[in-house]
């Protein structure tokens, strides 16, 4: 993966082709024009992440985690990590978080590497890592697996994982939401 010039074309597609008229996601821009290292955690005021939309077949429930830091129930996702392509990053994240099995992309995506939201949001600083408060760019993408199969936890950043049903998005990601109701359900 050459990062910079997949996640320019990654950040470009989707402008072109899925952003909204108020989506311009100009702080991430200007990041991305001045060479800042995104693929750093210790880039300020903004660095990239990666997440998944974990959708039972049927569109109707979703695969959220309760965060440890955070406090609330959120979409698995995490800091982008090495990989291939964006989405596997994503993937990675939902896999690792809640042991979600049998993870597909979902067909939206056409197996291409195009998110299906970007959303640049302000996330609290770590004061123990001399974290301070910064931007998370959040490449978001789609993915199903059943919902009968077991879930494991990583105690180490969730509390919990369960499958909600998906207008628990609605407080949580409602561009992403909204987006989903748009979808013929496969």
């Amino acid at each position: 993966m050459d990062f910079r010039n997949d996640l320019t074309r990654a950040v470009e597609r989707y402008r072109a082709e899925i952003a909204g008229p108020r989506e311009h996601l100009a702080l991430l821009r200007w990041q991305m024009t001045e060479g800042h290292a995104l693929d750093r955690r210790d880039t300020f005021p903004g660095h990239l992440t990666t997440s998944a939309f974990v959708l039972s077949p049927d569109h109707a429930q979703v695969l959220l985690i309760d965060h440890v830091v955070i406090g609330r129930w959120l979409q698995p996702g995490g800091h982008w990590e090495e990989a291939e392509h964006f989405h596997l990053s994503a993937a990675r994240e939902a896999i690792e978080e809640t042991g979600v099995q049998g993870l597909a992309l979902h067909p939206w995506h056409r197996g291409a590497d195009l998110p299906f939201t970007i959303d640049s949001h302000d996330v609290p600083g770590k004061p123990s890592r001399g974290e301070p408060a910064h931007i998370h760019h959040d490449l978001q993408y789609l993915f199903l697996a059943d919902p009968a199969l077991p879930l494991v936890a990583q105690v180490e950043e969730v509390h919990a994982a369960a499958w909600k049903p998906v207008e628990a998005l609605a407080g949580i990601a409602p561009r992403a939401l909204e987006r989903l109701s748009h979808l013929p359900t496969p």
